[in-house]
């Protein structure tokens, strides 16, 4: 510390040249500590940046995408408590940066700039001691200098003195010669009596520059360096203190960001998802009657069980019957999702689907569909006011050249509607509102079958009877037999479809109805078609085994870049 340097105070003689040098790499040695802690705060700096920037990217990776499959999944109440903590962590990010902030403007940038006044006061206050040093040791060399030929010439005199009494003795000597060597003898003394005057004056000069270095230039100099020092750990210590504070600021607004995602947590409502799903996948089938039982001993006769379709579109209708023995029944939903897929396309009036999905489905066409013809209507008169313009000032341009587009625009107008009123007839038909399909329906669809040839699939034009009346009979036993005999038969030699990824077996499954297949817990295979949102996903155990399962039983992994077929497992 430097107040113990200052100890020569009481005894001036104790300080050493040594000291500047000393106090010289201690002060050094503060400005580098300071130079340390900001690079250390710096780095925080940066680190925060680097955290808060990461945390905004993995809120960003995983918000759902708009306008995807992923975004309809956020209406469950977890979901969106998940998105509220991502949402709280965007925040908890901004938190960080706002951190490094603060700790570059009150500490970095404040400390940087005191070090260059530190480096500019220290340069100063070791340049005016190693002046005062410089100062004091010449006005030494003087008093030196003087001292010497004070003793010169005393020497001198002397030997003139005793030369001229040697003469002045000799009686052979002239008397001129005696007096030449009494005035040489003078001129020795008094310049001896010169030097002496001289060397008094400077050491008294000497003596008094002494004293005011020893005892005022140096104790201001070294008190300046030690009230710099002091001021420096002082400094670093109030910037400790910012540091602390500048956390601090903000726990109140990151616990507020905790706050949000433990509220967010808590409105989490387990009965009113599990009504979501029940809303979104209940198929609308009823399920199947007893089966009667079979008296061998009468003539053989089976009454097949009233399924789920029949009861859902054929109620009060006389039930099939079918000679012989009847296999178990598979939900029709599940068969008919099987031959579209060997098709390879959906059926339009996603009669594939259970009647709920379906009515589903074909409502949000409608809506699609609606949406679609506001905005060709928009288009439509937003021409027609440009050709309104035109025709005011044909300057601006040719009316006839809009022509073409608002009779297109027209064109797509009238294409749309007559879609959207094909879909609101299999919409009518599901909700019970047309229990057949009039003539008028039945041509605009035919319309469009003309522009977009029909998938063969169990769609409401393969169901008409050729009078034009729905009978679910025999949609149904057209549909056995197709299933049974010619689809089969035509699709048995066809390339398997490629696999677009992955699935793990969550649990086991006794695949036992026709078309499934079974799967043991822990269990990999390839998925060939993902779920169309009947609950059951198409997969591959090998080339010859394939079937569907729940997909609530398996962990689909979708190869996005699948290009090829992967048929073996």
């Amino acid at each position: 510390m430097i107040c113990q340097v200052l100890v020569w105070y009481q005894s001036c003689t104790d300080l050493k040249k040594d000291q500047f040098d000393n106090l010289e790499k201690h002060t050094q040695w503060g400005i580098d500590i300071l130079e340390k802690y900001i690079k250390f705060v710096k780095e925080r700096t940066e680190i925060e940046l680097s955290y808060a920037k990461q945390l905004r990217n993995l809120s960003k990776k995983y918000q759902p995408k708009k306008n995807s499959k992923e975004e309809e999944e956020y209406k469950y109440t977890s979901c969106k408590a998940f998105i509220s903590t991502l949402n709280e962590m965007n925040d908890y990010a901004g938190q960080h940066e706002v951190i490094s902030e603060n700790m570059a403007s009150q500490i970095i940038v404040d400390l940087a700039r005191y070090v260059q006044e530190l480096k500019q006061e220290r340069k100063s206050n070791f340049h005016d001691g190693r002046k005062a040093q410089q100062h004091i040791e010449t006005c030494w060399k003087q008093l030196e200098s003087s001292k010497r030929r004070f003793e010169r010439d005393c020497k001198e005199a002397d030997r003139a003195q005793q030369y001229f009494e040697k003469m002045d003795a000799d009686i052979n000597v002239t008397k001129a010669d005696v007096e030449k060597a009494r005035q040489q003898a003078q001129i020795r003394h008094q310049m001896a009596e010169d030097s002496k005057a001289d060397y008094s004056s400077i050491l008294q000069k000497f003596n008094h520059e002494q004293h005011e270095y020893y005892h005022t230039h140096i104790p201001n100099i070294f008190q300046k360096i030690q009230e710099m020092e002091e001021r420096r750990i002082v400094r670093i210590g109030d910037s400790m203190k910012t540091y602390a504070e500048v956390d601090r600021q903000v726990i109140p607004i990151i616990g507020k960001c905790l706050d949000g995602i433990v509220k967010a947590a808590e409105s989490i409502d387990q009965k009113n998802d599990s009504q979501l799903v029940i809303e979104a996948y209940k198929s609308g089938f009823e399920p199947p009657g007893d089966i009667e039982f079979e008296d061998y001993t009468q003539p053989m006769k089976r009454t097949v069980s009233d399924n789920s379709l029949s009861n859902s579109r054929g109620e009060g209708k006389p039930d099939l019957k079918f000679g012989g023995k009847s296999k178990g029944k598979l939900w029709p939903f599940i068969k008919k999702n099987k031959l579209s897929l060997k098709l390879g396309a959906t059926p339009e009036d996603f009669s594939n689907l259970p009647p709920e999905q379906r009515r589903k489905k074909l409502q949000q066409k409608v809506d699609e569909l609606n949406k679609e013809i506001q905005k060709e209507m928009d288009q439509r008169d937003a021409i027609t006011k440009m050709k309104d313009v035109y025709l005011k000032n044909p300057q601006m341009g040719d009316p006839a050249s809009l022509d073409h587009k608002l009779a297109e625009v027209s064109q797509n107008i009238e294409k749309l509607r007559l879609e959207t009123q094909k879909f609101e007839a299999w919409l009518a038909e599901v909700e019970g509102r047309l229990p057949a399909r009039s003539e008028q329906a039945r041509r605009q669809s035919g319309l469009y079958d003309s522009q977009n040839p029909p998938t063969v699939n169990n769609c409401a034009q393969d169901r008409e009877s050729p009078d034009g009346s729905y009978t679910e009979e025999q949609s149904q036993e057209s549909e056995v037999k197709v299933l049974a005999t010619d689809f089969d038969d035509e699709f048995d030699d066809e390339e398997p479809l490629p696999a677009i990824g992955t699935c793990k077996a969550l649990y086991t499954f006794e695949g036992q109805n026709e078309g499934t297949i079974s799967v043991v817990e822990g269990e990999t295979l390839y998925v060939i078609e993902e779920d169309k949102g009947d609950g059951w996903t198409r997969i591959r155990r090998s080339e010859e085994e394939e079937g569907y399962v729940p997909t609530s039983y398996v962990e689909v992994y979708l190869d996005k870049n699948a290009k090829g077929a992967k048929t073996y497992i």
